[in-house]
C-alpha cells in the first residue's frame, strides 16, 4: 500500500504543482480496495482502505486531526474508479505532505513560508493605467491595514518590479500570527505558494478574508489581462488546477482552525 500511495499522492513537497508533476509522471495504477473508511487512531483519525490505514512512503501513518476532514480524505479514495487518478486527490496529496514532511518540521516550514513576508505580491502595485491601479488597491489595501491595524506589521510599498526592503518589525509581527500546528502551517504553505501572498493567506487564517475574496485577490492583474485581451484556455485550465489545491488547503485551514469552519 505504501508504493501506491507514493504514486496516487505523490512524494508532496508542499508546492502542490510540482506534487502534481510526480504524481502525473507515475503511471496509474488500477484500483486494489473495495471500500474507502475512517477510524480512531492515535490522537486522529486514520483514512482505511479495506480496513488498512494508509500510509506515507516512509511508513507513516496518516493521521488527520479532524474526522470531518478524514471523512473529505476517504471520500477521494471512494470517487476512484477503475484507475486512481492523483490529479482527483488534492486532500490526500496534502495529508501525505503533512505526514512525511512537515509534522516534524514545523518550524522550518513556518520559516519558509515566512520568506514571503519579504516580496509578497500585495507590495508591489501596477502604475498604470488607473483602473487598474485602483483595482488592485480595492484588493489589497484592506488586507494592508489590517496586517498593520490588527498585527503591528506595517509594510512598504512599490511601484513595478522595483524589490524593497521590508521592515524587520514589520516581517516579525505578521510571522508572529502565523499559526503554530503542522496540518495549519501546511495548507497556509500551500494557499501561499498558489496566490504569491503569505499576507492574504494569514488573513484567511484570522478570518479577515474569506477564500472568494483571497483568490479574486490573487489574480487581480490576470483578471484585469483577461478582461481586456481575452482569456486564454491553457492558462484557465492551469488556473482550474491551481484553484483545485487551493480549495483543497481551505478546506484543511478551516477544518482545523479553533473557528471551526
Amino acid at each position: 500500500m505504501r508504493e501506491l500511495f507514493d504514486e496516487a499522492a505523490g512524494r508532496s513537497p508542499l508546492d502542490p504543482q510540482e506534487a502534481v508533476r510526480q504524481a502525473t509522471r507515475a503511471p496509474q495504477r488500477k484500483r486494489f480496495y473495495q471500500e474507502a473508511g475512517v477510524a480512531e487512531a492515535d490522537g486522529g483519525f486514520a483514512v482505511t482502505l479495506d480496513g488498512k490505514a494508509i500510509r506515507t512512503p516512509s511508513g507513516r501513518q496518516v493521521v488527520i486531526p479532524s474526522r470531518p476532514l478524514a471523512e473529505a480524505v476517504a471520500g477521494e479514495w471512494a470517487a476512484q474508479k477503475e484507475t486512481i487518478d492523483p490529479l482527483t486527490m488534492p486532500l490526500t496529496r496534502l495529508a501525505n505532505s503533512v505526514t512525511e514532511g512537515v509534522v516534524d518540521r514545523v518550524e522550518l516550514v513556518t520559516d519558509d513560508l515566512a520568506k514571503y513576508f519579504q516580496s509578497d505580491l500585495l507590495f508591489y502595485r501596477a502604475g498604470h493605467p488607473e483602473g487598474l491601479v485602483a483595482r488592485e488597491a480595492a484588493h489589497w489595501d484592506p488586507v494592508l491595514f489590517w496586517a498593520a491595524e490588527t498585527l503591528g506589521a506595517h509594510f512598504i510599498l512599490s511601484e513595478g518590479i522595483m524589490h524593497v526592503t521590508q521592515p524587520d518589525q514589520a516581517v516579525a509581527a505578521a510571522r508572529a500570527a502565523l499559526p503554530g500546528d503542522a496540518w495549519s502551517i501546511a495548507a497556509l504553505h500551500v494557499i501561499t505558494t498558489l496566490t504569491g501572498s503569505a499576507l492574504l493567506a494569514l488573513a484567511l487564517a484570522h478570518g479577515a478574508r474569506d477564500a472568494e475574496q483571497v483568490w479574486a485577490a490573487a489574480h487581480v492583474d490576470e483578471d484585469w489581462n483577461a478582461e481586456k485581451w481575452g482569456v486564454d484556455e491553457e492558462a484557465a485550465a492551469r488556473r482550474a488546477a491551481r484553484e483545485r489545491d487551493f480549495d483543497a488547503a481551505v478546506r484543511v485551514l478551516l477544518a482545523v482552525s479553533p473557528r471551526g469552519p
